[in-house]
């Protein structure tokens, strides 16, 4: 279970704290509330959406292939917009940001790993890995440094000037994962973060990822269909048409 500063106290469990399944009465590092979407044609995905995450604390989120998981994370990092509703990072409502302040939220205070890598092809693995670190202006000693050390933690030491041409789906997956941890985002949003991995390198991933977390005091939402992704989080909470409500997938 985690203790108050964020950090696994060794006890197992999820965090409550007096909260109900999605959060609620939490001091949120990630706040939503009465979020609703829907998509071309007038078919809704989701409405009445409630959601808090505080700091230190992994939610897992599982549901049916187009009840829009993806869609989700991507409203919650300001690439979409919701019909309804309210999200904010940190204290700041996405919604009254304009597009250059979304964009510098997004390269300073958030993660996000993609389900299909975005991983460039003209850049070498330490380059696309330090590419957050680069876009904030860090010194370019830090950034080799920070970016090699992600790469060996995810399991390509070595590998730093290797491009993406050169690796399986699983190695640009782990790429896709240290550049979304390498600047020490507060907040972490993965897509299928294991999906192409095998279970021991699946394992050695979610670690990292529940260390940063935990270790870091991030908050961190991943959209899956893993049980072994879910049984690492905090809560593990199921999309539907109503909203989110608590899940047993672990």
């Amino acid at each position: 279970m985690l203790g108050g500063d964020g950090r696994d106290n060794g006890e197992g469990g999820a965090l409550r704290n007096g909260t109900d399944e999605n959060g609620e009465g939490r001091a949120g590092l990630l706040q939503v509330q009465g979020l609703a979407k829907s998509v071309p044609g007038g078919r809704r995905l989701f409405a009445g959406l409630d959601l808090a995450v505080g700091a230190g604390e992994v939610v897992a989120i599982v549901g049916e292939s187009g009840v829009g998981k993806s869609t989700l994370l991507n409203i919650l990092a300001g690439l979409d917009r919701a019909d309804e509703g309210e999200v904010r990072v940190e204290g700041r409502a996405l919604g009254s940001l304009d597009e250059a302040a979304l964009t510098r939220l997004r390269r300073e205070r958030i993660g996000f790993v993609f389900q299909a890598f975005h991983i460039l092809p003209y850049l070498t693995l330490r380059q696309n890995v330090a590419l957050p670190l680069a876009l904030v202006k860090a010194k370019r000693d830090a950034i080799d440094r920070r970016a090699g050390e992600m790469l060996a933690h995810v399991g390509l030491h070595g590998r730093d000037e290797g491009y993406a041409r050169d690796l399986s789906g699983g190695e640009l997956q782990r790429v896709a994962i240290a550049r979304a941890l390498v600047h020490r985002p507060a907040l972490i949003l993965a897509d299928e973060p294991t999906g192409n991995l095998d279970p021991d390198t699946a394992g050695t991933v979610l670690h990292l990822l529940a260390r940063t977390v935990r270790g870091g005091g991030a908050a961190a939402v991943i959209v899956t269909h893993s049980q072994a992704t879910a049984a690492m989080a905090d809560r593990v909470l199921r999309l539907t048409a109503g909203g989110l409500e608590a899940s047993d997938a672990r």
